[in-house]
Formats: structure tokens, C-alpha cells, sequence
């Protein structure tokens, strides 16, 4: 028998009837999943805890929603998370830790009550990292938490508490605000630029981290610089 390359079926396509049906729920789904995106990822599901985290990088109005949360909550202690600002001569600051801590003492929390924690310049994630460096903090100052409630940026809560979860383990309960944002409406994110790069920006990154993010061993290298000694040189910033 010869060999055969190609043979004969017969398929079934759509009419035009269909092709318009198949439009119709096509443009309902897109409508259903934009409306939703934004609380999808701006979650708000605090779980109690005595300690908050608030990241550091947020603008001066998140930072006094995550003062009001701290004083509505009845946290002990707030731990101001972030990294290198990008023009430490302009404000004083060196990392966005230190800035935003200074803000919540000036904007009515008790200076015993804050304490900063500064994340490292690196290539690791960096919420990731300042997960790892509040985590870090607290062992070294004998402290375990059970619970912690992080305070974050609108769209990017649900990544942060996805993030704080795998830097702690199951045995820490993580919770999460979203600050609520002023510069776009939530519920027509889609109608600014703002608001559609914000939402899908951060919904690019979610789906990033759950598809390819995995956390390297506690207490490893890779774990706080995302590259083997080898790679860096040996060499830690």
C-alpha cells in the first residue's frame, strides 16, 4: 500500500446566525469579567490579626486609609514595608519604608507603634522580598505571628496577599486590604487609561505569579537576591 499524506473530512462551521451568537456571548463574557476584574483584585478580607502591614510605596492617600484601618482595627503594631526610592536626595529618604512609617507618626499613630522595614535593592519579586524581610524582622526580634492583615494598593491587594502567604507558610493567616482609589471609578475602570492600565497591569502580574512564581527554600539565597551565588558573584548588594 502507498503511503497516504492527506485525506478528506468534513467539518461543520457556524452561519452566520451562529458566528453572530457565538459575537453576542463572546462580548456578554468580556462585559462580565471587566465589570467584576476590579473587586476581583482589589480585595478587601482583613482577618483580624494585631499586627498590619502597610507597603510603603502607596501615595499619601493610601497611606491615611491604612491609618484609619490601623486605628478602626484595634492593631498594636503597623510594620511599614518598601524598598529604595528613586530620589533619596530630593526627600531624605532612603527607602519608601522609612518614608511611609515617618507619615503614619505624623498622621496619628503612636512612634512605639511603628517600625520600618526596609526591602533591599534585588531582583527578587519585591513584595515578595518584603514579605521575607518582615518575616525575617520578626524572628530576629523573637516575635511569631499567627495572623498579619497587609494594607495595600486597590488592584494590587489580592497579588500582595498571594505573595505574603507563600513568604509565610500555612501557619500564618494573611488578610488584606485594598486602599480605594481616587483616580478612577472602580466600577468603569475601563473608561480612562489609568484605570485600564492599573487593573490590567496588575492583573497581567497576579496571573504571572500564579503561573510561574515559585519561592525558593526559606532562609536561601535565592530567596532574598532571585539568583544563585554563583550568578551574582558571590556578591550580596
Amino acid at each position: 500500500m502507498r503511503p497516504v499524506f492527506f485525506r478528506r473530512r468534513e467539518i461543520w462551521l457556524p452561519t452566520i446566525w451562529g458566528w453572530l451568537a457565538l459575537l453576542l456571548v463572546g462580548a456578554a463574557t468580556i462585559m462580565l469579567v471587566a465589570r467584576s476584574l476590579h473587586s476581583f483584585l482589589a480585595l478587601t478580607q482583613p482577618v483580624g490579626a494585631r499586627v498590619l502591614v502597610v507597603e510603603g510605596w502607596m501615595d499619601a492617600d493610601g497611606l491615611d486609609q491604612a491609618v484609619a484601618a490601623f486605628l478602626s482595627g484595634g492593631y498594636e503594631r503597623v510594620l511599614a514595608t518598601g524598598g529604595p526610592t528613586d530620589w533619596p536626595e530630593l526627600h531624605g529618604y532612603v527607602t519608601y519604608a522609612e518614608l511611609a512609617a515617618d507619615y503614619l507618626k505624623q498622621h496619628g499613630l503612636a512612634e512605639a507603634s511603628v517600625t520600618a522595614v526596609p526591602t533591599p535593592l534585588s531582583a527578587q519579586d519585591r513584595t515578595f522580598l518584603s514579605a521575607v524581610m518582615v518575616r525575617e524582622w520578626a524572628k530576629r526580634s523573637g516575635l511569631a505571628f499567627n495572623a498579619l492583615d497587609v494594607f495595600s494598593s486597590g488592584t494590587h491587594a489580592r497579588r500582595s496577599r498571594l505573595l505574603y502567604r507563600l513568604a509565610f507558610g500555612p501557619n500564618v493567616e494573611v488578610g488584606v486590604f485594598a486602599a480605594r482609589s481616587s483616580e478612577y471609578d472602580a466600577n468603569a475602570w475601563w473608561r480612562t487609561s489609568t484605570g485600564a492600565r492599573d487593573v490590567l497591569d496588575q492583573a497581567i502580574g497576579l496571573l504571572w505569579v500564579k503561573c510561574f512564581f515559585r519561592p525558593p527554600p526559606p532562609g536561601s539565597h535565592e530567596e532574598r537576591w532571585a539568583a544563585p551565588p554563583r550568578e551574582m558573584g558571590g556578591i550580596e548588594k
